[in-house]
């Protein structure tokens, strides 16, 4: 039986240059979709999946980010003055206790391998979660929690998989299958952003994983993989063929790549029609706006 997974590092470090200049002074992961900061999202589900500790590998200018999940004693006691019982409550809901969450500094931006490398001693040698945020992934159930029940049957090294069309797998960590059991695949190799036309399937890694500590210690070769980066995706391969395995995970739910312009937008017009108080005038402005477009044409 798998050892239960209850720590998830929450790589966080990047500029978020895509974004800018909004991100100047402003982390990426606090930018909000809809009424909630990206990272919200990866929290929450997090806490749905069972992880109790919250790590977040960081870089300098993401104050803003740590403050996000301190506590507001002054806000909630002006909330809780004007009886606004039903916002104290969404703002409760944000606040993590007091160890439950910790931050560490990746001072050179050497890739995701590193990034996850360097929260090594917080790890020690227990499985654990990584969550990227820029993947927001909406779901009946959510994505990090359906991967934990499935690993809790088979172990390893697990890795969430989308199938992606032909022509952008070379954006992606690609699967190379061996065995396809319905959600679950078995892997027997991974290839870093094939070229095109090379790619051995279009089963594509994003950007939740589940890990064992053997991981670590691959990753602390520092060895050097794709655009000269210490790359993830060649310390879980290294996994293939052994003991432990590494497998793939055919997700339920729709993914949106928050770390693009595009995909922000998407998710935020998802979201938003999701929102029963929202739907109304939402799907009412979007009907007039696709009307005045044909209009135009």
């Amino acid at each position: 039986m798998a050892r239960k997974v209850t720590k998830a590092i929450f790589p966080v470090a990047g500029l978020g240059t895509r974004f800018l200049p909004a991100t100047k002074s402003v982390p990426k992961e606090i930018m909000t979709l809809v009424d909630r900061p990206l990272v919200q999202y990866a929290i929450d589900e997090a806490r749905a999946a069972g992880i109790k500790e919250f790590i977040f590998v960081t870089s300098r200018g993401k104050g803003a980010l740590e403050d996000y999940f301190d506590h507001a004693p002054q806000l909630e006691r002006e909330l809780e003055a004007k009886g606004k019982d039903k916002l104290l409550k969404v703002l409760q809901d944000t606040n993590m206790d007091s160890g439950e969450i910790a931050y560490i500094r990746q001072h050179k931006a050497l890739g995701l391998g590193h990034a996850i490398w360097c929260a090594r001693r917080l790890i020690g040698n227990e499985p654990f979660a990584v969550m990227l945020p820029d993947d927001v992934i909406a779901a009946d159930k959510p994505c990090l929690q359906q991967m934990v029940e499935a690993y809790e049957e088979v172990g390893g090294n697990m890795v969430a998989a989308m199938e992606v069309p032909a022509d952008k797998a070379s954006s992606y960590g690609i699967l190379d299958v061996q065995e396809d059991m319905g959600s679950l695949v078995s892997v027997k190799g991974m290839v870093e952003k094939p070229a095109a036309g090379t790619a051995p399937s279009n089963l594509a890694v994003i950007g939740r994983y589940i890990l064992s500590p053997q991981i670590l210690e691959n990753l602390e070769q520092k060895q050097v993989g794709a655009g000269g980066e210490i790359q993830l995706t060649d310390a879980i391969a290294r996994q293939i063929g052994t003991d432990e395995g590494v497998y793939g995970f055919r997700f339920n739910g729709q993914r949106f790549d928050c770390g693009s312009k595009a995909g922000f937008l998407q998710a935020t017009v998802a979201f938003g029609l999701s929102r029963d108080e929202l739907r109304d005038d939402l799907e009412g402005y979007l009907h007039e706006v696709m009307s005045s477009r044909k209009a135009a044409q």
